[in-house]
This record gives structure tokens, C-alpha cells and sequence, in this order.
């Protein structure tokens, strides 16, 4: 079978905006009483904006303290704060080796997707200037369930006219790597502690088109016995 897509989440992989996040949602926190740090910030790692408010509410004690609407005012005032702060993003935000990965799959004929739940995951690449590098871009728009639910990974796929079982996704969070495997893709997870991907890289320096054919084709050998 032939490698078809490879499809990447944004946040971590592409480029790191983590802090960004922690910074918003920290000033959003601390206006209801709630601190915390990065290591908490972890946790937030691939999930939607209301999950992430979820549970911060959770960790400071005051889960049910507000009602829908204020909980969407609380999640808006992140992401004004969020999206005033990628107006820092330019081309040198890319991580170590995605743009020459991006330009070798491309030069291989291979459709490129993002699953991102980020509804701001188009405005980022257009920041990052890699806009047009994507076939197909599935955000949260498109989607009714978060990861780990595969939900964002096959719409991924459908939208760019593949089988799942025809691509590779990559992500750096343990609830993207679920949300790929129970996709039916091949998984490849960048950072520490991802233990169910099918390949596991420290970095994405260590990202690159050999490394992604090489993983396919060993486990085409392992199919096939």
C-alpha cells in the first residue's frame, strides 16, 4: 500500500504557540481566582478551547461556578488574547525542520493535512507563510467531538480523499496519538512519554522524509508477514 497523506496537527509540531496559550489562559485564570503554571499547562495540550476551561475550573475548585454564557465569555477573552498574540508568529516560528519536510513531501506527490482543533489554525498558517503548502485543513469547525476522538483526523482524510489506513498523522500529544491510532492511521508522535505511537521522535529535528518512509515501508513489511 502506498503512503498516500501525512497529516499534522499544528501546535507542537508545526510551530509552538504552548506559551501563548499558557499566557492567555493564565490572565483569564487568574481573573476568577484560578493560578497555575506550565507543567498544568501540559495537560491542555490538543484539546478543545471549552475542555481547556473545563479544566482549569476543575483545578482551581470551581467546576459548575459558571453558567454557559459566562463560561463562553471566559473562553472568548482567552482567544481575543490568544489571536492579539500570534501577531508575534513569522516564518522563523517554524520548528526545527518542518518546511523542508513540507517542501519534501510535496516534491514526493503526497497529499498534506492539518487536524487542528485550533478554529484559529488557518490564520496561523498564513502567519507562519505555509498556508498553500496544505491540501486540506480540518479545524473544529468541521467537527462535533475533540481528541482523542478520531473525529478530526477522518474528516482530515475524507477532505483530502484518502483512507486513513493510506496516512500518517503526527502529533506531540498523547490525546492526538489515540485520536490517530483509533483513526486507523499510522502514528508518529514528537516528545517524551508518547508511548502508543508507532514511532516515537524526541523532536522534530529528528522529522524528515527518510524517516517517514522508512517507518511506513517497515510497517508495510510487518502487514504483508
Amino acid at each position: 500500500m502506498m503512503l498516500k497523506a501525512v497529516v499534522f496537527d499544528l501546535d507542537g509540531v508545526i510551530t509552538d504557540t504552548a506559551h501563548l496559550h499558557f499566557l492567555a489562559w493564565r490572565a483569564v485564570a487568574k481573573e476568577v481566582g484560578i493560578t497555575f503554571d506550565e507543567a498544568f499547562n501540559e495537560q491542555l495540550k490538543g484539546i478543545s478551547r471549552m475542555d481547556s476551561l473545563q479544566r482549569i475550573l476543575r483545578y482551581g475548585g470551581k467546576e459548575g461556578a459558571f453558567n454557559d454564557k459566562q463560561c463562553l465569555a471566559l473562553a472568548g477573552k482567552k482567544n481575543d488574547l490568544y489571536v492579539r498574540s500570534l501577531a508575534s508568529l513569522t516564518q522563523d516560528s517554524l520548528l526545527p525542520g518542518i518546511h523542508d519536510l513540507l517542501v519534501a513531501i510535496r516534491g514526493a506527490n503526497v497529499r498534506i493535512g492539518l487536524a487542528s482543533v485550533s478554529l484559529n489554525a488557518p490564520g496561523i498558517l498564513q502567519a507562519l507563510g505555509i498556508h498553500n503548502a496544505f491540501d486540506f485543513c480540518a479545524d473544529a469547525s468541521r467537527i462535533v467531538c475533540s481528541k482523542p476522538d478520531p473525529e478530526i483526523f477522518l474528516a482530515a482524510c475524507a477532505g483530502l480523499n484518502v483512507r486513513p489506513e493510506e496516512a500518517i498523522g503526527i502529533e506531540d500529544a498523547a490525546a492526538g496519538i489515540e485520536a490517530i491510532n483509533a483513526a486507523g492511521m499510522l502514528s508518529v508522535g514528537i516528545g517524551a512519554g508518547l508511548v502508543h505511537a508507532g514511532l516515537q521522535l524526541h523532536s522534530t529535528r529528528e522529522l524528515n522524509w527518510q524517516c517517514l518512509t522508512d517507518f511506513w515501508a517497515s510497517r508495510s513489511v510487518l502487514i504483508r508477514n
